[in-house]
């Protein structure tokens, strides 16, 4: 499953003295353009500037209009959605664009081709207009991936206008010298103030690094995860010792294409996990969309587990029950990764990876799409480490790597 629509993502619909973030929708259906429109302006942080037919007809308005987020249909006459977006991009770097398909293998793989070009998220429409016109999680699903990503392109270009929030939650300061430490929130272990890194909205709190060797590397990620996911394990070519297990917040279909797309620009095995399958070193487990994806150990054998649990931070698969899952097996040979995406799934889970004394790494907001779920696990005093994504894979590799502790 996707994003799961609900939560709380960015602005809120009582967020009347900003202005709203502007839309243009391409989709050459006038009935889905119509159904679009409706439902992103029935909030009122959003407004459609612009609703068009075709990939040109895109290109022409983005050189009239400024433009905050682009939903863009793949299949058009004239020209499609796939070779629009880097004209699209090339015009305004700092628009944001939504891919938006029908739920097939096919589109799949293009939407992830897409990301890899440059859009930022994908929403899988339903296959019928009669299905589209009730289908309220999906509606509620592209209103706040607008909203998460309108804040992102204001945020990349603030001739857009002003965002409509804080840059992320509430900080944990360091404390001063000599000072107790802050308190952590409920239920989040209490950072050690050993050391601070000045973000763009200040200070975070570092823990200090655990001097270990992990056993196993967990990776949570959602929007904008599939190219962040991209560029970390291509620094894994040429094989680790370790599994890796991966839960990116995707619906069925497009995690097997995930990781077929891993496996070929990589170069490391990667496959959607089988329930009860064994986990081995050297090898990369995608959980499979609508299902929780853990590890359980029976007989000194550790194997996948895959469950159709209730959602945990409005998300199946989640990054949590994960964590969880893995720590009760590994302990403190945990090394936890929280890459790009909205919300805040994965910090409970890193919480007790924290607990058992294994390491958490976040992505830096400068190199997220949207800085929510690392934002979480950082300004939760959690990270060891907090790096731009083209630091975390050869970081990754070298604690990997490195001698047996």
């Amino acid at each position: 499953m996707n994003d799961i629509p609900g939560r709380p993502q960015a602005a809120s619909s009582a967020a009347s003295t900003t202005e709203p973030y502007r839309v243009m929708v391409v989709d050459d259906s006038a009935v889905i353009r119509g159904l679009l429109t409706r439902t992103l302006e029935g909030d009122g942080t959003i407004r459609v500037v612009a609703s068009v037919a075709n990939g040109q007809m895109a290109i022409n308005t983005l050189q009239r209009q400024t433009l905050d987020v682009i939903v863009l249909d793949i299949e058009m006459p004239v020209m499609d959605g796939l070779t629009a977006l880097p004209q699209l991009i090339a015009a305004d770097p700092a628009v944001k664009v939504i891919m938006a398909s029908t739920l097939t293998a096919k589109n799949a793989d293009i939407s992830l081709r897409a990301l890899r070009a440059g859009a930022s998220d994908y929403v899988t429409k339903p296959s019928s207009t009669r299905e589209l016109t009730g289908a309220e999680s999906f509606k509620a699903e592209l209103v706040s991936k607008v909203q998460a990503l309108g804040e992102a392109a204001r945020r990349a270009d603030p001739s857009k206008g002003a965002p409509s929030r804080p840059l992320a939650p509430r900080p944990v300061v360091a404390p001063a010298p000599g000072a107790a430490p802050a308190a952590a929130p409920t239920g989040t272990a209490a950072p050690s103030p050993i050391r601070s890194r000045l973000l763009d909205h200040g200070p975070v709190v570092l823990r200090p690094a655990p001097d270990i060797r992990p056993d196993i590397i967990a990776i949570g990620s959602s929007t904008g995860g599939p190219q962040a996911l991209f560029e970390v394990m291509a620094n894994f070519r040429g094989g680790l010792h370790q599994p890796i297990v991966i839960t990116q917040h995707m619906p069925a279909t497009f995690t097997t294409i995930l990781a077929e797309h891993i496996t070929r620009q990589c170069g490391i095995e990667c496959a959607e996990a089988k329930d009860g399958e064994p986990i081995v070193g050297g090898r990369a487990y995608v959980a499979p969309g609508d299902n929780h994806f853990l590890l359980v150990s029976r007989n000194g054998v550790t194997t996948a587990q895959l469950t159709k649990d209730p959602p945990e931070n409005f998300c199946r698969p989640a990054v949590d029950p994960m964590l969880r899952s893995i720590v009760k097996i590994y302990g403190r040979k945990v090394l936890a990764v929280i890459l790009t995406g909205m919300g805040h799934d994965g910090r409970g889970g890193c919480d007790q990876v924290v607990q058992a004394g294994g390491m958490v790494v976040g992505q830096d907001e400068a190199s997220s799409v949207v800085w929510g779920m690392p934002g979480a696990v950082a300004t939760a005093g959690l990270c060891s480490s907090i790096l731009p994504l083209k630091e975390i894979g050869p970081f990754i590799r070298k604690i990997a790597l490195r001698t047996a502790a």
